[in-house]
């Protein structure tokens, strides 16, 4: 005898939408895959390194007009199942009507244990599907590593891996950004 599991039919982006609507903003939630996902509060470093990187970003961005906003959702017209939520997003023109955009400029992602996979996998591939998107950082919390996927003007990406004595180019933002400074305050 067999037996067939049913899966539960995948939440769109507006249903997923409508369903956080009313959860406290301590809350967040990530659509992956078109499953609903409560995310952990990050841990203190995740967050300094965070908060350090989102001070980098904020100068750079802010002599073009544009912001570094932590906890911005991001969404992609063509992707109905998936709406995740970077650590820091960078982005410029008018503020959004709700919590996702849909042109961000840089997307950095500090790696957490249990996101790793994710953040480097599934996560990587959607962000680099975006269209203004120009530069995907992953920043490591155990070592003074920080991988930079960026693109030129064409479709192909490049990956860079930077140690604490490199800096992180951001030629869209018209600066850098020394790896040392993410790590500020902490030891490593």
């Amino acid at each position: 005898m067999s037996l067939a599991l049913r899966r539960a039919p995948r939440m769109r982006v507006a249903d997923f939408i409508a369903m956080i609507r009313d959860r406290p903003d301590e809350e967040r939630w990530e659509l992956l895959d078109g499953e609903a996902v409560l995310m952990a509060p990050p841990g203190e470093r995740h967050q300094q390194i965070v908060m350090n990187l989102g001070r980098q970003l904020a100068t750079l961005a802010e002599k073009l007009g544009c912001r570094a906003l932590p906890g911005l959702g991001l969404r992609n017209d063509f992707i109905d199942d998936y709406a995740p939520i970077p650590d820091l997003v960078v982005r410029c023109g008018p503020l959004l009507p709700d919590g996702y955009a849909r042109d961000p400029l840089i997307v950095a992602e500090v790696l957490s244990p249990s996101t790793m996979n994710n953040d480097r996998g599934r996560k990587a591939a959607f962000y680099q599907g975006l269209q203004t998107l120009r530069a995907y950082l992953i920043v490591y919390q155990d070592e003074a590593r920080v991988e930079v996927c960026s693109r030129g003007n064409g479709p192909d990406w490049s990956l860079r891996v930077l140690g604490r004595d490199d800096t992180i180019p951001l030629p869209d933002l018209g600066g850098e950004i020394p790896v040392a400074a993410l790590y500020h305050g902490l030891p490593l």
